[in-house]
């Protein structure tokens, strides 16, 4: 939202926000700090923004900072605000331009040695998971009652049980 700048018949320019009278050096301080003025005629409530802005330029030239680049202001006299507009789409122009090739730079470094050496590692994880599956069912079947303490299994052990008791005649 702009800030909004009333100007009086007596000329004077009076800041709504800040309650206060402020000088065209101010008016240009608000604006480099990122704000948006709107200067409106305090008896009609006409927009006088344009006027006032170009004021401002007009002071900024005088005290010796140059606002605008020579070459801008002749055009600007020979085509009005046209030739702002032709000159800010060509600048959004080459910033498409450079964001493009920028991201087209980045999903080529993206989709490069990088994804390969991605599919390597992927490939030794596969590697790494399969071989600690080994191991682990290795360990369980160690661990399994299966096993006796005297190295016969369990089923040698039924077996001699039942052989006993048969050769016993139980």
């Amino acid at each position: 939202m702009a800030r909004v700048i009333k100007r009086y018949g007596n000329r004077k320019l009076y800041d709504v926000a800040a309650s206060e009278y402020v000088s065209l050096e101010q008016i240009a301080s608000i604006i480099r700090r990122g704000e948006t003025v709107e200067v409106v005629d305090n008896v009609t409530g006409d927009d006088i923004t344009a006027q006032t802005l170009t004021q401002v330029v007009l002071e900024e030239g005088k005290r010796g900072r140059g606002v605008l680049h020579t070459d801008l202001l002749h055009d600007v006299l020979r085509r009005g605000g046209k030739v702002i507009e032709s000159r800010v789409g060509q600048v959004k122009h080459g910033v498409e331009e450079l964001v493009e090739g920028s991201l087209g730079r980045i999903s080529r470094v993206l989709q490069g040695p990088q994804t390969q050496e991605l599919k390597q590692l992927r490939a030794q994880l596969a590697q790494l998971e399969a071989t600690l599956n080994r191991v682990l069912e290795d360990q369980e079947e160690g661990k399994r009652p299966s096993q006796a303490a005297g190295g016969t299994s369990r089923g040698t052990q039924d077996r001699e049980s039942t052989q006993r008791d048969q050769g016993d005649g139980r």
